[in-house]
């Protein structure tokens, strides 16, 4: 029974989609592609396209990947250099408070547009501020008015993972750290960057895994989510 629902490419042969986790959590389910056939992904992508009321991010889509989810989803909006496609492609309106992306340098712009997408279409406005690295301080400094508006600010960063800390001296918001794979031999793709900020003297950084945007998007999403209604 299963291998016939595989061989008509029926996702429920391989996966059970949690389609309801927006009524129970208040955010939709994410599909991680990495690790994934080509195959497995169009076929949840043709899944999803029957519940347009449910936003859904494919994440760490490579070319095929794309092209899968593209062929059951024509009008998804796809960033190839954030590996990220989501459906319905507009976002949702933007509730909430204002999550501030900052991304150090050029090379950690992949990582830092996965995680300002994953706010946006998880309902919240977001901001993304490119090549703001502690080589140059003045330009971090430069977007301060914008930073301490941040209701949370996500700080993607690679090679010494210092900017996280300077950002949370500087602003009241929480700040996600988002340590990047970029790097040169000791930065031990991505472990020296974690370890300075998982070390941050600044209070108030919370530290996500290696190139994890879509983990520092989410939870950048709860903290800025409006308030209950009593």
């Amino acid at each position: 029974m299963r291998a016939a629902r595989l061989a008509q490419g029926d996702a429920s042969a391989f996966a059970e989609l949690d389609l309801e986790r927006t009524a129970r959590r208040g955010f939709p389910e994410a599909v991680y592609c990495a690790g994934k056939t080509a195959a497995q992904v169009g076929a949840i992508a043709a899944a999803v396209a029957e519940r347009p009321d449910v936003t859904t991010l494919f994440s760490r889509a490579d070319d095929d990947h794309a092209a899968a989810v593209l062929a059951a989803l024509p009008d998804a909006a796809h960033d190839p250099a954030a590996r990220l496609l989501a459906w319905p492609p507009q976002p949702p309106a933007p509730t909430g408070g204002l999550v501030v992306v900052l991304a150090a340098g050029t090379s950690d712009l992949p990582v830092a547009r996965e995680a300002h997408l994953t706010a946006r279409y998880l309902g919240r406005p977001s901001e993304l501020v490119v090549d703001v690295g502690v080589a140059g301080l003045h330009r971090v400094l430069s977007k301060l008015e914008l930073l301490r508006r941040a209701r949370v600010a996500v700080v993607a960063a690679g090679m010494d993972g210092a900017l996280p800390s300077v950002v949370a001296g500087l602003v009241s918001a929480p700040v996600i750290g988002l340590p990047t794979s970029v790097g040169y031999g000791a930065a031990f793709g991505g472990v020296a960057a974690l370890l300075t900020m998982l070390n941050a003297c600044a209070p108030g950084v919370s530290v996500v895994n290696i190139d994890n945007g879509y983990g520092a998007g989410h939870l950048a999403a709860q903290i800025a989510a409006p308030e209950p209604s009593r």
